[in-house]
């Protein structure tokens, strides 16, 4: 026996990075035993060059895949975390190994966030807009007044570290038609602001947090704390968490992180021009920080949890593929092989006919494996 031979237990393939992928585990010879002659030898390596030739055709398909989301969502999918499609991961008993759908986060959950991240806030100040826009400082809520009042504020967080000017505020505030007292009242909304989140700076000292920058006023981001970010972080390191096989760890960060959520993302101001982009990304966010925990329940083995979770998913948002794909795989896991094909094929009739186009090589792999009962679906 060769000392390659006593090394490992496996051989694994490359995962194919794409839309759908399998990682394949081989025997290969173990201390002891009697195989490993030299007509094994050549059948495994045939095998593995296949295996290579399908992983470069998946690869070109993945790479046209990609660049088509993140044309259509304005997302940046070019460092994947974690591994797209079917890999390998540990779940129930240490010793089995077993098949777990995931896709690649997208690039804001990976912390591509649009302004700089604090690491600490001197002031204390902390902004919650997961829902309805809260302030803190001190971590003790304060008062944001008005509505309007609060419509400024919600508008500067959505683009904290960046300037929002005069015209910008008056015309989100009154819908392109401001009186003649309107900049009054702004200057009036931000003074009242400004004693809110800075309560102990003295009289003609300089603001620190909400700063004036010619004919604009900005959020230091060197100077708060934002939901949002922390959102981000959260979703990303459940990702990476389940790409290193750690699904416990998985379903804290993004348990965490879904847990700040307490609503629409910028209630009072989620349709307004300037805010809406910013709450189409987030919620996009949201429902990939979803996606991922149910993937991870798939991986910990609830696969009758993650089966209840997925209907109500699927049914809220019948389009999105991978939601279709986690809820046939956790179907079938669940033992429920004819309603996992039932699923994927309603899914390729409704996509057929409200979109008029057919169902994407992971779904079509991930029949094709439910009818053969593939043992890498676990």
């Amino acid at each position: 026996m060769t000392n390659e031979q006593a090394n490992s237990d496996t051989m694994v393939a490359d995962p194919v990075v794409g839309d759908s992928c399998r990682m394949y585990v081989l025997p290969r010879q173990r201390p002891g035993d009697s195989i490993g002659d030299a007509p094994r030898v050549a059948e495994l390596k045939c095998k593995v060059a296949e295996l290579e030739s399908e992983l470069r055709d998946l690869r070109r398909t993945n790479d046209t895949l990609k660049m088509h989301v993140a044309k259509a969502l304005g997302l940046q999918l070019d460092s994947p975390i974690p591994g797209a499609g079917f890999e390998t991961t540990r779940g129930g008993k240490a010793t089995n190994a077993v098949a777990v759908s995931r896709r690649t986060a997208p690039g804001a959950v990976r912390g591509e966030t649009q302004v700089p991240k604090p690491t600490e806030t001197p002031t204390g100040v902390e902004f919650r807009v997961l829902g309805p826009v809260e302030a803190a400082v001190a971590g003790r809520r304060i008062d944001l007044g008005a509505p309007k009042q609060r419509a400024v504020l919600a508008l500067l967080v959505s683009q904290v570290g960046q300037p929002v000017s005069v015209d910008v505020l008056l015309e989100e505030l009154w819908d392109g038609s401001p009186p003649p007292s309107a900049i009054t009242s702004l200057h009036a909304y931000v003074a009242n602001l400004r004693r809110a989140l800075e309560p102990n700076r003295a009289p003609r000292k300089p603001a620190r947090v909400l700063r004036t920058r010619g004919r604009a006023y900005l959020l230091d981001s060197r100077m708060v704390q934002v939901d949002v970010h922390r959102f981000g972080d959260r979703a990303m390191a459940g990702w990476q968490a389940l790409d290193r096989g750690d699904p416990q760890r998985a379903l804290r960060e993004f348990d965490a992180g879904l847990a700040l959520w307490r609503g629409q993302a910028y209630a009072e101001v989620a349709d307004t021009t300037h805010v809406a982009p910013e709450v189409v990304r987030l919620e996009e966010l949201r429902l990939w920080a979803i996606e991922g925990r149910c993937a991870t329940l798939i991986a910990m083995g609830a696969h009758e949890i993650a089966v209840s979770e997925l209907a109500a998913f699927t049914q809220a948002h019948p389009l999105r593929e991978y939601g279709c794909e986690l809820f046939s795989l956790a179907l079938y896991r669940a033992g429920r092989q004819a309603d996992a094909l039932a699923m994927l094929r309603a899914h390729q009739k409704r996509m057929a006919e409200e979109l008029g186009i057919d169902p994407s090589p992971a779904l079509q792999h991930l029949e094709r494996e439910i009818l053969h009962q593939a043992p890498s679906l676990g």
